[in-house]
């Protein structure tokens, strides 16, 4: 379970799902898809949704179309809205003063890219002290073959295979654990029961396919 004190709450966190990051994705209207969806069920739950967007003078400048985020999503008002500058989304930003404002001690992961800001951010939660679930059908990431990296499908499923299997120290065991079919008064984000009021394992991987 999370080391971190008081922090009963979920929160989704959706990563850098902007036009300029997701305009060659993998799958991508699928991906943004599926991530509508989790954004929809987090609102009607009272979930917390908290959204990361790259901003630099480089590739995503503040108020750019590659900056903004895709169009089958808008942050609602009162949603943080986190800009980064590095893969990871706690680095140099207001990311954990926002969490820990909202009380949340388990991050439900989703957006791009895979094999980056995604990795990245997923292991920063997670040594952070965070419990982290990872939605295997809503991140995505480009074809990077020309640089010598595996087709996108096999770059998502490694993360996807890898992420499960992850765990920690003092109880923060990754894996199903039985978890996939609890059933429970909690909020069902995905296939995986997430529970607001029960322990939900750390490293869980969960599809939003399977959400209803």
């Amino acid at each position: 379970m999370t080391t971190l004190k008081d922090r009963p709450a979920t929160a989704l966190l959706v990563v850098d799902v902007q036009n300029g990051v997701v305009a060659k994705a993998h799958v991508r209207d699928q991906v943004v898809a599926n991530i509508a969806r989790l954004v929809e069920k987090a609102r009607v739950a009272r979930v917390a949704v908290v959204w990361v967007q790259q901003t630099d003078n480089e590739s995503f400048p503040r108020g750019s179309d590659a900056w903004r985020i895709a169009p089958e999503l808008a942050p609602t008002q009162g949603e943080p809205i986190v800009e980064k500058a590095y893969g990871d989304s706690f680095e140099e930003t207001a990311l954990e003063r926002e969490l820990a404002r909202l009380r949340v001690g388990r991050l439900v992961v989703a957006g791009a890219q895979t094999d980056g800001c995604i990795r990245v951010t997923l292991h920063g939660a997670f040594v952070r002290g965070y419990d982290v679930t990872l939605v295997s059908d809503a991140h995505t990431t480009e074809d990077f073959a020309s640089y010598g990296a595996p087709p996108p499908a096999q770059v998502i499923a490694h993360t996807n295979l890898y992420w499960t299997y992850e765990s920690g120290a003092q109880g923060r065991d990754g894996g199903d654990k039985g978890c996939r079919f609890q059933q429970c008064a909690g909020f069902c984000l995905t296939s995986i029961i997430i529970c607001l009021t029960a322990y939900v394992p750390p490293t869980l991987l969960c599809r939003a396919a399977d959400s209803a």
